[in-house]
């Protein structure tokens, strides 16, 4: 019987590797038509092309061009800095850390195969040759040729940066034709223009008066009606000064069309919108998936002022040492390019296809009024499924594709740094919930996040997924939260 399960298991991931290739192959093509029908579309209907990073390179860059700066270390060049004419949000230059190359090199599933295959080929070829000949000159042009592999910057990416890097006027350019423009999705144009600043909610105890902040940031696609439709009424009563703000890019905040949504920008704006403005000194953190690795960058900043930090659903993927490519591995980890599991389909469709996903966002984002009537209709309007739509689709596709690469990708492959300065030099309480049926982030995320912090408290909710670990279970949760702040006040 077990062996017959276990034969069954492996058929089952052999058919899944098999439809997965075929289908992936299929959609790197149609990425392909979308991205010459997009920049149609794009000089129809704003009258200029508009760069995109799927383009192959033209030409490897050898030598500083306009504003890009390079340096060449070990025979490879190399971006370093891009520094615009003006500053950006108060500063001269943006570092190459900061933007994640899987935003520009995301090899399609057929030459991935073939250039792994071509590199095994290769280095049997050059040992068999090694073997019948002393002369050794192959194996080291083999190794500068697959060194030379590694990193290819082009003048497409370069005029993408440089088309980006501009000065922060959010009042610059409202929307693309293919998001939404309704009243709720641009309402940042009026509301946040004037200070520049992100949506945040508040929730202040009678008098104005509270003894200790709490901030708290949402996940991807989702926004700060995550936490005020479920944890906020059930802490009406207590001494804290609540605040849940919409992310750079999601919800009411602002949704400028030149960001690059970097870690360092959506943690100033943060720290502009809440900190600042509201004159927080010390505060509790609560965050869940991708508010997480936005979390560990302010606690990075403010570790003195850190009372309590809570995760929900950690994306912490470790990334081994002898990786080469910290950040593809992450990528692959989130998007593993597999038909099945479904989420797993979504992800990959999100991640690796910057057009397809442009086209998700056009149906999905762009009618996002249709979608919530028709739900209001079926569900006989369920605030809770109203709420979480709404979250899901008011989003600019810029938005969700650089923060999906910047953040969960590039900021996620080197959160160990970050997760040593909360073992080493915070001594917080650190809490972490996990739903036991997550799909979308594994369990094992949040026990890598407590084999990196010793001290970390664990504790997975049996039959919760990534929504319902706090959606439907909010009164449980709001009293979970207050006996951490309370015992981080003591």
């Amino acid at each position: 019987m077990g062996a017959m399960k276990t034969r069954s298991a492996s058929v089952g991931r052999w058919v899944n590797e098999v439809v997965s290739f075929v289908v992936f192959c299929l959609l790197d093509i149609f990425d392909y038509l979308l991205c010459l029908l997009y920049k149609t579309a794009d000089y129809l209907l704003e009258a200029e092309w508009k760069p995109c990073y799927c383009l192959s390179p033209k030409k490897l860059i050898t030598t500083s061009r306009g504003n890009i700066l390079l340096s060449h270390n070990n025979c490879e060049s190399k971006i370093l800095t891009v520094s615009p004419l003006q500053q950006l949000s108060g500063r001269s230059k943006i570092e190459l850390e900061e933007i994640s190359e899987t935003l520009y090199s995301r090899p399609s599933l057929l030459s991935d195969h073939l250039s792994k295959l071509s590199i095994n080929d290769l280095t049997k070829w050059v040992m068999n040759m090694t073997r019948s000949h002393s002369d050794c000159g192959e194996i080291k042009i083999s190794k500068k040729r697959r060194k030379t592999m590694k990193f290819k910057p082009s003048f497409t990416v370069v005029e993408m940066l440089q088309g980006k890097i501009k000065p922060q006027n959010l009042s610059r350019q409202v929307s693309r034709w293919s998001d939404c423009d309704c009243g709720f999705c641009t309402c940042w144009n009026s509301t946040c223009v004037k200070d520049q600043s992100l949506f945040v909610k508040t929730q202040f105890p009678n008098g104005n008066i509270g003894n200790e902040d709490v901030l708290f940031i949402h996940g991807f696609i989702s926004s700060s009606a995550f936490w005020t439709e479920t944890v906020f009424p059930r802490l009406s009563k207590s001494k804290y000064r609540l605040f849940a703000v919409d992310l750079l890019g999601f919800g009411k905040s602002p949704k400028p069309a030149d960001s690059l949504y970097t870690m360092r920008e959506h943690v100033e704006m943060i720290e502009k919108s809440v900190l600042l403005k509201h004159n927080v000194k010390s505060f509790h953190i609560v965050a869940h998936s991708l508010g997480c690795i936005l979390a560990l960058g302010l606690v990075a900043k403010h570790g003195g002022s850190i009372k309590s930090l809570t995760l929900l659903a950690p994306p912490y993927h470790p990334v081994p040492t002898t990786e080469a490519e910290p950040r593809q591995y992450v990528m692959k980890k989130v998007a593993p390019r597999r038909i099945w599991p479904p989420i797993a389909f979504g992800a990959s469709m999100a991640c690796w296809y910057e057009h397809i996903s442009r086209t998700i966002c056009l149906l999905i984002c762009k009618n996002h009024r249709l979608w919530q009537f028709l739900a209001k209709l079926i569900t006989r309007n369920n605030r809770t499924v109203n709420f979480l739509i709404e979250g899901f689709m008011c989003h600019t596709h810029n938005a969700a594709w650089h923060t999906l690469h910047n953040i969960i990708c590039g900021v996620g492959s080197k959160l160990d740094s970050y997760l040593d300065i909360v073992r080493d030099k915070l001594k917080c309480n650190v809490t972490i919930f996990h739903g036991r049926d997550d799909e979308v982030v594994p369990v094992e995320c949040s026990y890598n996040v407590q084999s990196r912090i010793p001290r970390a408290r664990v504790k997975v909710v049996e039959n919760k997924d990534h929504i319902t670990l706090v959606v439907g279970r909010q009164v449980e949760f709001a009293k979970e939260l207050e006996e951490i702040w309370k015992s981080s006040s003591c």
